[in-house]
């Protein structure tokens, strides 16, 4: 594990895996919605070789392009580099932490974990979420799920100290999850914090990275944006920036493979990257998506077909950036998102890198014109 007390990233050794390297930089940075710095870090090192310009909008988001030809479209590719946690709300007169969530959490998965609480200092410290002890419930509290404000962080106060204070714990400073990138099973499960979404900023940039070499009729723009978790912020005002012809929002997608699901149309780790067909917050163009389908068919990438009636992504806002921008959504299949310890598969991360990949090296203006104006 690392030392807390670090705020650096971790750095590879050689005899690791580049991939397994990002992805552990990646989800093991410190990034919720609106304090996503050292994420933002981490993908300006990541691309600064291989993309013609960087620079970051007014909101935080970070911008990496790739040019094409002078007439080439442009096409957007996000993935949103913040990740749920917590602010601090206040701190009691014993020591304890009240919080408010940043981002979707269900209360029952939080009791006992630890997380991290960066002051405005830079220091980092560890705490504990805690809530009523259960022998204390009463039976009709047995049967609720745990409101998110009878939950608080313990960070070590008793007696007269108060740990929070002494600390410099403030109001404002924000909180993460406490969990390491872990590889499980065969090589190919990997379990990590806030892979919601750091899966879809690994994809930019690799994404551009594959492209380094190639020849390509468009200029591609790899963004990491910031504060989706909390309403699409980033993409908003990044999409407006870029101004594209084309986007592609790259996030994950609800994993159905676990015991309890019955329905055979929904989508499991490791069978692909999941095409959608819609979800809460975007209709995707119907050409584009249909011409994600016959790429990843034309090259023998397993796919799968997504469709949820709730939650978004950033592909809702970016659909709407000025007179509107065909987009799409691709996403990964994960278990436990918004929770201390997501599990996706590695597979599926590099099948939906190289379905990106020949997406781009497809379209040309002729196919761009064909799906915004057909």
């Amino acid at each position: 594990m690392r030392d807390p007390k670090d705020n650096n990233h971790d750095d590879c050794n050689e005899s690791e895996d580049r991939i397994f390297c990002l992805l552990r930089n990646l989800t093991n940075a410190f990034g919720p919605s609106s304090f996503e710095v050292d994420v933002r870090k981490v993908f300006t090192e990541e691309v600064k070789d291989f993309s013609d310009k960087i620079w970051t909008c007014g909101l935080g988001s970070i911008i990496a392009q790739k040019r094409g030809t002078s007439d080439s479209p442009r096409i957007m590719i996000a993935g949103h580099m913040d990740e749920v946690g917590f602010m601090v709300k206040g701190i009691t007169k014993k020591g304890f932490l009240r919080v408010n969530p940043i981002g979707g959490w269900w209360g029952h998965v939080l009791p006992g974990k630890r997380v991290l609480i960066r002051t405005r200092e830079g220091k980092e410290i560890v705490g504990i979420v805690g809530a009523k002890a259960p022998h204390m419930l009463k039976p009709d509290e047995r049967k609720k799920v745990i409101e998110l404000e009878d939950l608080f962080v313990d960070v070590g106060s008793y007696g007269e100290y108060n740990a929070a204070e002494e600390m410099g714990i403030r109001p404002g400073d924000p909180i993460v999850p406490l969990t390491d990138f872990h590889i499980l099973g065969d090589g190919k499960m990997l379990s990590a914090k806030a892979w919601d979404n750091r899966i879809g900023v690994a994809t930019a940039i690799e994404v551009l990275k594959e492209l380094k070499d190639i020849d390509h009729p468009n200029t591609v723009f790899s963004v990491g944006t910031v504060q989706e978790e909390v309403g699409l912020r980033g993409a908003t005002t990044s999409a407006f920036e870029v101004n594209p012809d084309i986007g592609f929002a790259v996030d994950v997608t609800i994993a159905a493979d676990t015991p309890g699901w019955e329905s055979e149309l929904d989508e499991d780790v490791g069978a692909g990257p999941s095409i959608s067909i819609m979800d809460g917050s975007l209709l995707p163009n119907h050409k584009l998506r249909d011409f994600a389908i016959e790429t990843a068919e034309e090259n023998d990438i397993p796919y799968q077909i997504g469709s949820l009636t709730r939650g978004g992504t950033d592909g809702g806002a970016i659909a709407r950036a000025r007179s509107g921008v065909p987009t799409l959504t691709l996403s990964i299949a994960t278990r436990y998102i918004h929770s201390h310890n997501g599990i996706l598969h590695l597979d599926d991360f590099k099948n939906l890198t190289k379905l990106l990949t020949e997406i781009i090296k497809k379209l040309d203006k002729k196919t761009v014109d064909k799906i915004r104006n057909d």
